[in-house]
């Protein structure tokens, strides 16, 4: 009987072993199907390495906080505007950009590959990461480039160099190429810069190796708006991850992102044609020339329950000439429409619901969460797809207070924004596809976690 009690108690060590195991292996391993996919990572989840939960915080203040940073967003996604001129495509965010960083997913970079965990932006095509000796970063990985059998400086005089902005530090056009390597230093946020110099070495995703990626490699930092361990870019320009990856990804890309109440936040990237799903409702993928690394689509119109909201049509309208239209980006928090659009629906919406409303922050819309029951679907219609939000990317609740919110915005009232943003809130358990070579977005349900 001593025996039998001994070897329950190994047991039960062995199964608490492997159950803490087995939670572990759920953040660290990409865990999906293809060899493209990768874990997409929510900087507040269990799984995240910079910001673990507080138990004590409250759901909704945490988004509050996080919607806090979008008027800075949407300034800089307003500012993404390029002249007529041959366009220029910087390798790094501009003095516009600001740390938003919702989701990371983790990389490897250099030969051997060093993991890194990189906030995936689809309205950037930057690449950069704080390098070893980095003076001011605030994380403690930093990418090693001596230790990468791989690694290279690029050379002033190649195309990627002429096309950054901000301060250069390389000799005169009348010098010899290949005598120095090209750094460069931007601001970042308002109250941030970096000083980087333009780099190549290898990407790793998942089980595949972009070879001779081009990206900053930071060596200092004022501020502390920089994204902890880089940024890498998803965006529509040369210097974009579809961009430099070439042919092994056909310029085919999905994500899920997790809902944020997820207990591991993890969701997936699927990088490719490979896995995508083959049934999903598709819209037209739209170029602006004037913001050409967003992906526009055709926002046709907006229903509140069975009720089309009466939206003026230059509200929503895409304008090649002028950059104004709707894109989808997954660094905003939370939908934003120009203030006139974004008033008919908020004032549709609670005509069908009962209750006072209260401003709770960011939202403008909260109200008692038993009148929730009564609370109406908002489908976005666009040009051959129709989205019904389900109710939980469409409300948000407080753990404080019987309260739920309407959680979409307006955009602020300091920015000059021309642009309608469908954001990663409302983007969560869909399957966003960005089909670039076919001009096409699909979004199908799923479960992303």
């Amino acid at each position: 009987m001593a025996l039998s009690n001994v070897a329950t108690y190994f047991f039960l060590i062995i199964l608490l072993i492997s159950t803490r195991v087995l939670a572990f292996d759920s953040c660290v391993s990409n865990s999906n199907k293809g060899n493209s996919d990768l874990s997409v990572i929510h900087i507040y989840g269990k799984c995240s390495p910079f910001n673990p939960p507080k138990p004590s915080s409250s759901w909704i203040n945490t988004v509050i906080n996080m919607a806090s940073k979008d008027p800075r967003r949407l300034s800089y996604l307003s500012s993404l505007v390029v002249s007529k001129k041959p366009t220029i495509v910087p390798i790094a965010p501009g003095q516009q950009l600001f740390n938003i960083g919702n989701y990371v997913v983790r990389v490897k970079m250099g030969t051997p590959g060093q993991q890194m965990y990189m906030v995936m932006d689809t309205s950037n095509d930057a690449a950069w990461v704080p390098c070893s000796g980095c003076v001011g970063c605030s994380s403690t990985t930093l990418f090693a480039p001596t230790t990468s059998s791989t690694y290279g400086s690029v050379d002033c005089f190649v195309p990627e160099c002429t096309q950054l902005r901000g301060s250069f530090s390389c000799p005169s056009t009348g010098s010899v190429s290949g005598s120095s390597a090209c750094f460069f230093n931007q601001s970042y946020g308002g109250d941030s810069s970096f000083y980087a110099m333009l780099s190549r070495d290898s990407l790793g995703l998942a089980n595949d190796v972009v070879p001779n990626y081009a990206f900053g490699c930071i060596s200092s930092i004022s501020g502390n708006s920089i994204p902890p361990q880089g940024l890498l870019g998803l965006g529509r320009g040369s210097m974009s991850l579809m961009s430099q990856s070439g042919s092994l990804y056909s310029g085919v890309f999905s994500y899920c992102l997790p809902s944020f109440k997820s207990y591991y936040f993890s969701g997936s990237l699927k990088l490719g044609p490979v896995g995508q799903p083959k049934n999903i409702k598709t819209t037209p993928l739209l170029k602006n020339p004037r913001r050409p690394s967003l992906y526009y689509v055709n926002l046709t119109s907006v229903s509140v329950g069975r009720v089309q909201v009466p939206i003026a049509p230059e509200h929503l309208a895409f304008d090649p000439n002028t950059g104004a239209g709707t894109i989808i980006d997954s660094g905003t928090v939370i939908t934003r429409f120009v203030q006139p659009a974004y008033d008919a629906i908020r004032d549709e919406f609670r005509k069908q619901v009962n209750g006072t409303f209260i401003s709770l922050g960011t939202f403008d819309t909260c109200f008692a969460s038993p009148n929730e029951a009564g609370a109406p679907t908002i489908t976005l219609h666009f040009e051959g797809m129709d989205l019904k939000l389900p109710m939980e990317n469409t409300l948000i609740h407080s753990s404080a207070t019987p309260l739920a919110c309407l959680a979409i915005a307006a955009a602020p009232n300091n920015v000059n924004s021309i642009l309608n943003v469908i954001a990663n809130l409302q983007q969560q358990n869909l399957r966003i596809l960005f089909d670039t070579a076919n001009s096409r977005v699909g979004i199908a349900r799923e479960v992303c976690n």
